[in-house]
């Protein structure tokens, strides 16, 4: 407390005092703290400048409108600070962001500002001449020219994020002109690197067919371009990307339900496609965890629900490994999975999920009659060996309970 006041005034007052500055210094002002509070990650201050710069709907970028940190700084009135050894911006206290979510009347419709102003500096001339003459391996590192466009690598991550958050009109437009020349924009290489599915090779970008703009929408769920898209009919809806992954494949991963539902509405598209590692819609999403994506693919006849991937591992064992007990569950009630399928080093779910730690994962597995518990894999390690490699006791204690049934009843 201060004065009689408590933090939420002492807030309030200043936001009022930010407002009451006027012009170029109330825009700046609460435009700082819209993007602090509301950006994907902090942003650099450079990142902050840049973003504040944009004219929305412009094609041009003026580095004319660039302000200082230093105006900002003032503009804000004391709410926001530069942590000098990382130069990111912040707020100076986390419950200035606790109040401001707690007003939403301060911002109109922030992620829908931001996903437009994104786009914009995504569409200008500026980036439009750097995605013309960046060579193909930029993505393992920026080159100068790329660095004096600070937000670029924001625009490119997050614009999608912001736009899924809050729809506008003309975030589709701009979004929708931004696809026209997509494939040979530079913004999507970053996108693919950042997303780190799988971890991509900078040189495989220009091997193969680009990555469009429904890959795009159906990476970050946005339903509306997603179906906008669509009814150009202007895509293949199931064409594959560089890496062989087509829009479905991008959903499924991701975990976004109504694009994966909208897709499998669609007659053109395959819906057990595998990508160039092997991987279907349904691998990709018992691998994540995607319950709800798992159950769709599920219901179609045409999904095998037992494909393995290039490694050999099925949808089961890609569930177990990382410890997805509700897909496993799924998977095991399936008709037509091998509960006790090895990959190709001989390593069955049960193996992974001893190794892993993956208990509850291993409770369901020991309940299928197919299951052995001795199996062992190419190096003659069995599932109790792994979990006893990995010190976890309460699966050793588990296994051998399972192989000492097992052994009674052979």
């Amino acid at each position: 407390m201060t004065g009689g006041l408590g933090l939420g005034d002492i807030y309030g007052v200043t936001i009022e005092r930010i407002k009451a500055q006027g012009g170029d210094k109330s825009r700046l002002g609460l435009g700082a703290l819209m993007w602090i509070s509301h950006a994907e990650r902090p942003l650099t201050a450079k990142e902050l400048c840049h973003a504040l710069a944009v004219e929305l709907g412009s094609t041009d970028f003026s580095p004319d409108n660039i302000p200082s940190i230093t105006t900002l700084v003032g503009c804000c009135q004391g709410l926001i600070t530069v942590d000098k050894g990382e130069t990111t911006v912040r707020l100076i206290h986390f419950t200035i962001k606790e109040y401001l979510s707690a007003r939403p009347d301060i911002f109109s419709r922030p992620h829908s500002t931001m996903s437009e102003i994104c786009l914009t500096y995504l569409n200008s001339q500026q980036i439009k001449v750097i995605s013309a003459s960046t060579p193909p391996d930029v993505c393992g590192g920026p080159s100068p020219d790329i660095r004096n466009t600070p937000f670029l690598l924001y625009c490119s991550v997050h614009w999608g994020t912001h736009a899924k958050k809050e729809h506008s009109d003309c975030a589709m437009s701009l979004a929708l002109q931004l696809f026209k020349e997509y494939h040979c924009h530079i913004s999507w290489r970053f996108l693919i690197y950042e997303a780190g599915y799988p971890d991509p090779d900078p040189e495989d970008f220009d091997e193969g067919p680009p990555f469009s703009g429904l890959h795009c929408s159906a990476f970050f769920g946005i339903v509306e371009i997603v179906a906008a898209l669509i009814e150009t009919r202007c895509y293949d809806l199931d064409e594959e990307d560089f890496g062989g992954r087509s829009p479905l494949v991008w959903a499924a991963w991701a975990g976004h339900e109504a694009v994966v539902k909208i897709l499998l509405g669609q007659e053109e598209v395959n819906p057990d496609m595998p990508d160039i590692w092997g991987q279907t819609p349904l691998s990709v999403a018992a691998e994540e965890g995607h319950e709800g994506v798992v159950k769709m693919l599920l219901e179609r006849e045409v999904v095998n629900p037992d494909t393995p991937e290039n490694g050999g591992r099925t949808p089961l064992s890609l569930a177990a490994v990382n410890g997805h007990e509700g897909v496993v569950k799924m998977l095991v009630g399936r008709e037509g999975v091998n509960h006790d399928k090895a990959d190709d080093d001989g390593r069955t779910p049960l193996s992974h999920a001893a190794e892993y730690g993956r208990e509850a994962v291993l409770k369901i597995l020991l309940r299928c009659q197919d299951v052995d518990p001795f199996k062992a894999d190419n190096y003659g390690m069995r599932p109790l060996q792994h979990a006893a490699q990995e010190n976890h006791h309460v699966m050793m204690v588990r296994l051998m309970m399972a192989c000492e049934w097992a052994n009674r009843n052979t």
